[in-house]
């Protein structure tokens, strides 16, 4: 027990976690590839399929220009989507409403001048939804911080 804690504790002490009502943020202290490669990883190691994978850093440097923009929001900048057949299902039948969740997805992303670490972060379920959804979006988060 006193070994639980400990970890626990250390878990707790290598993430800067915040949380808001609408979504959870964690810092972890290791590169963008590393962290993304952690996340495809508890995804698939849960037997889940990743749907997409958007480059939301690469579509904003792309499309700056066009737009006049000049600041850069991100170095680099991921948003992985998946499912979980079971979970969307039960998530879907308390409350049809909850499509908006569905697929599932947590970003991954550094910021200009923030050196040794990466953000992953997921939108906070609601409602019913979130004792369902909740602990997997924050199992796979945790698992970034290796």
């Amino acid at each position: 027990m006193r070994r639980l804690a400990f970890l626990l504790c250390f878990a707790l002490a290598a993430t800067a976690v915040q949380a808001d009502d609408e979504v959870v943020k964690r810092k972890v202290g290791s590169n963008f590839a590393d962290t993304r490669d952690a996340v495809v990883s508890a995804i698939e190691s849960r037997g889940l399929v990743i749907s997409y994978t958007a480059h939301i850093a690469d579509m904003l440097e792309r499309t700056g220009a066009t737009l006049g923009a000049t600041r850069q929001v991100f170095e680099h900048g991921e948003t992985i989507g998946f499912c979980s057949a079971v979970l969307s299902r039960k998530m879907l039948e308390l409350d049809p409403h909850n499509i908006v969740l569905c697929p599932f997805s947590i970003s991954i992303y550094t910021l200009p001048g923030e050196k040794n670490s990466t953000w992953v972060s997921y939108r906070q379920p609601t409602g019913r939804a979130a004792a369902l959804v909740a602990p997997l979006l924050s199992d796979i988060a945790g698992e970034a911080a290796f």
